[in-house]
């Protein structure tokens, strides 16, 4: 058996063997998209190991062999004492699971390629910049950890002593030093990654989402964009369409001169993607055009993560948008007037769900109101619910009633937490964060980047507006307008809009029934009519 893949043009096999991460790369290779040059280790090795404790017999050959392919696609030498190449190490599930395995960045910058890669740019806070990001990167990959492990340095301590904590704290972790040759790293690594398939927050959002236990992740390995090059490289994620109202605008958050996860983390302050399109035309319009391209082969709304190198764009994800309620309807009915989709495929893309949420309510105005502060709406919905500031706090609350799990910024580690509440804030992060992203999946009202607010989990409170409230006080949080409001304030709906009464409509003619019925009934009575056409 094969258990490795180059990811180009040319690669058929299913997600379920590439993962879909990996497949939506191949896509993007078809269209013509800047894709780094990867291979992937499939889902098959990532099932064997878990049965045997192993890595596969022959899995290490073939991946020497594959890493030969990217130093020859690159002219760059794994590990090397010169031009050396650095990749990243990402998780990849047949179904996407946003942030609950590892990633490992800029692996194979040992300390001799460290140096090369310092002689090579001229500039050395630079490398050991990305020296310092494998580490911290690995020690949250094997501990778990979400903060970064140089915590433990003194506050603006120099790159080299920086480097040095970290070092220190993944040997006390591991039993020994970190691995400082380039294939050593890449071993431990696909073992790290495979082993955090069963991490317990994995398990708990596969038990939320239904996604059965046994599938396993792909890996992709994959040559490093530097988005922390210079001032003119960066990182992002895009929508190709609005997710809290399906607008047909891009729509995302961009991190200038960051590099990796720092833009879904949450933990980097973002900008609103519109601010690349004045600081590098020539990136934006690149990743306008791949999100065009991309939506036009899925024919759905689609999610981009992008890196971009010295004013280099790069495509480092694809996959569908995944929207829900309001927005879901909108995308399905404006896709349907584009001519992507018929209006038969358009009904089929809504739930009911979608169409009762799509009437969504509002936080009412009023001068009443004490508002404890503003973010931006994630996902839309209203919910009052007592304050939880930890994962434990929001679980045993919401024993007793709605929780909004209130947090600096979420991580994987969070998913007790966020399964339990009825809503989230973050005080950092912006709409395409973990917290962001995990909150549109369950369909759970969000305000993400709400930067009056100190969040202290230790104490468990939260202080905003001149404010200080406890673990339990209750609050009301606006996914739509961003509002975070004490108590329980009026709401109202908003009106039905015209993508909801177009969709009624070819509902109705699609069941043959024109009778007064719910909205959502008719639906129903829509997708049962077009499942017995299919089945005669």
């Amino acid at each position: 058996m094969r258990w490795v893949r180059t990811i180009g043009a040319q690669t058929d096999d299913p997600p379920e063997t590439l993962g879909g991460k990996a497949h939506g790369l191949v896509a993007a290779h078809r269209l013509g998209l800047p894709v780094p040059d990867a291979f992937v280790v499939t889902t098959e090795a990532c099932r064997e190991f878990r049965r045997t404790g192993r890595l596969p017999e022959g899995l290490l050959a073939e991946v020497t062999s594959a890493v030969g392919v990217l130093e020859s696609a690159t002219g760059r030498t794994f590990g090397g004492s010169t031009a050396p190449l650095a990749v990243s190490v990402r998780s990849g599930a047949a179904t996407s699971m946003p942030g609950m395995m590892s990633t490992i960045l800029n692996l194979g910058l040992t300390t001799t390629a460290t140096a090369a890669l310092a002689r090579e740019t001229g500039d050395t806070p630079f490398a050991r910049g990305a020296r310092l990001g494998f580490l911290t990167s690995a020690a949250s990959a094997f501990t778990g950890a979400t903060a970064a492990p140089t915590a433990e340095a003194p506050g603006g301590a120099p790159l080299a002593d920086a480097i040095r904590a970290a070092e220190t704290f993944l040997a006390q972790r591991l039993g020994g030093p970190v691995p400082d040759d380039a294939a050593g790293q890449l071993v431990w690594a696909l073992r790290t990654v495979f082993s955090s398939w069963d991490a317990p927050r994995a398990r708990t959002y596969r038990d939320l989402h239904d996604i059965p236990h046994d599938l396993g992740t792909a890996v992709i390995v994959q040559v490093t964009v530097f988005g922390n090059r210079d001032e003119r490289s960066g990182t992002g994620v895009a929508f190709s369409r609005d997710p809290n109202t399906g607008e047909p605008v891009p729509f995302g958050d961009v991190a200038f001169e960051r590099q990796g996860d720092d833009v879904v983390s949450g933990r980097s302050a973002t900008r609103p993607l519109g601010e690349l399109a004045d600081r590098e035309p020539a990136v934006w319009a690149g990743l306008v055009d791949a999100l065009d391209r991309v939506e036009r082969r899925l024919r759905d709304a689609c999610y981009v993560e992008f890196t971009y190198e010295s004013g280099r764009l790069w495509i480092l994800q694809v996959r569908p948008g995944r929207f829900v309620g309001r927005a879901a309807l909108r995308v399905a009915v404006d896709l349907a007037d584009e001519g992507l989709l018929g209006r038969r495929e358009a009904l089929r893309r809504v739930t009911p769900r979608d169409l009762e949420h799509a009437r969504t309510p509002r936080i009412a105005a009023s001068d009443d109101d004490i508002v404890l502060g503003r973010g931006v709406g994630a996902c839309p919905g209203v919910v009052s619910g007592r304050v939880a500031t930890s994962s434990d706090s929001a679980t045993r609350l919401a024993s007793g009633g709605p929780v909004v799990l209130v947090r600096p910024e979420t991580s994987p580690l969070d998913m007790r937490g966020l399964a339990a509440a009825g809503g989230v804030v973050t005080a950092r992060g912006g709409p395409a964060s973990h917290a962001a992203v995990v909150a549109r999946a369950m369909g759970k009202p969000a305000v993400v980047g709400a930067g009056g607010l100190t969040v202290d989990a230790t104490d468990g409170s939260v202080t905003a507006a001149g404010r200080t409230v406890a673990d339990g006080t209750v609050i009301t949080i606006d996914g739509t307008g961003g509002e975070i409001v004490l108590g329980r304030p009026r709401t109202v709906t908003g009106d039905v809009d015209r993508h909801r009464d177009r969709l009624l409509s070819w509902a109705d003619d699609a069941s043959g029934d024109h009778s007064e019925r719910s909205g959502t009934q008719r639906l129903r009575d829509a997708h049962t009519a077009l499942h017995t056409t299919e089945e005669q």
